[in-house]
């Protein structure tokens, strides 16, 4: 057990066979119908791209500032980068975690690649008056309804309509179209990625809105916690979150899949990354991380380790 100040086991007292063994929620007969018509709703969004060079702190990337219209005419912001000297032969979106994002990475192990580095509505370049920008506050906006629950849009954001920007920057990147997320980002992906045809492979780092009926018996210091709140002041968020569980989702996402889940994170209960991991109905890889949110001492090296298998997954095809 990893030494720590929390009032709760972060690990909520699963080891990894137990973890393993997590099943999905059961899914409302109008789950996949719901997704559907979003992700229809957001493939009609004429996108229009622009891109800003600017300039950039490495040597063989080009940096743009970007923004393109989004679900309901948002202007979702954010970065782009694509080699200097190499041709675009692949297409990556990043998500981001609910920390925001101030730039793109630079370290991702995928070559040749044009990289669009989206912000959701309300987060980091994508603020906005309106949509609360802190985490607590952002993942109850619009909650009362699945229609207008945030994290519906904040799907078309970062997925869908980004990887609409992208393909019309760089229609070359069609041919393999990849996405990765963390946290925020993963669960995001997790719920966006199984009703979009065009990726081709993706990578979940510590997913977020996994089981929402076991995560909110779960105390975190994630948003996960003002979910909880919510639900003991109202009683009704399942309601909602029935239809934005990533770990239902995943039950749809038969794309390869490549997963890092945490088997000890403060911020997103175990159970619920696990949950989407297990759930996955197509290829997959799961990479243990031994903690997640949480720096400990072997985190460098682990993260090595996983850049490592994310070359492997990503480039040996």
């Amino acid at each position: 057990m990893l030494q720590h100040g929390f009032f709760f086991d972060p690990t909520h007292g699963y080891d990894l066979a137990t973890l393993l063994a997590v099943t999905p929620p059961a899914e409302s007969p109008d789950f996949a119908s719901f997704w559907r018509s979003l992700y229809a709703r957001a493939r009609e969004v004429t996108v229009a791209p622009i891109l800003r060079e600017v300039p950039s702190p490495h040597p063989r990337i080009h940096m743009f500032e970007l923004e393109f219209t989004s679900l309901n005419g948002f202007l979702v912001k954010g970065w782009l980068t694509r080699p200097r000297d190499a041709p675009v032969e692949r297409g990556v979106v990043v998500g981001h975690g609910y920390g925001g994002r101030d730039g793109p990475d630079f370290h991702l192990p995928i070559p040749r690649a044009a990289m669009l580095f989206p912000c959701a509505r309300g987060i980091s370049r994508s603020a906005c008056a309106g949509i609360p920008a802190n985490p607590d506050d952002h993942v109850l906006h619009g909650i009362g309804e699945r229609d207008t629950y945030v994290h519906g849009a904040c799907a078309a954001d970062t997925v869908w309509c980004a990887a609409s920007a992208l393909l019309e920057l760089f229609p070359t990147a069609a041919r393999r179209l990849e996405y990765l997320g963390i946290s925020f980002g993963g669960g995001i992906g997790a719920l966006a990625l199984p009703w979009d045809e065009r990726f081709h492979r993706a990578h979940l780092n510590v997913p977020s809105f996994g089981h929402h009926p076991l995560r909110l018996g779960m105390p975190c210091v994630g948003s996960g916690e003002a979910v909880r709140r919510h639900q003991r002041r109202t009683g009704q968020v399942l309601d909602t979150l029935r239809y934005f569980d990533a770990a239902v989702a995943a039950r749809h996402l038969r794309i390869p899949m490549h997963v890092a889940a945490a088997r000890f994170d403060p911020a997103v209960p175990p159970p619920g990354q696990f949950a989407v991991y297990n759930a996955l109905a197509g290829p997959k890889e799961l990479f243990v991380l031994r903690a997640g949110h949480f720096d400990h001492a072997g985190t460098i090296v682990e993260d090595r380790r996983l850049l490592d298998a994310l070359a492997y997954f990503f480039n040996r095809d």
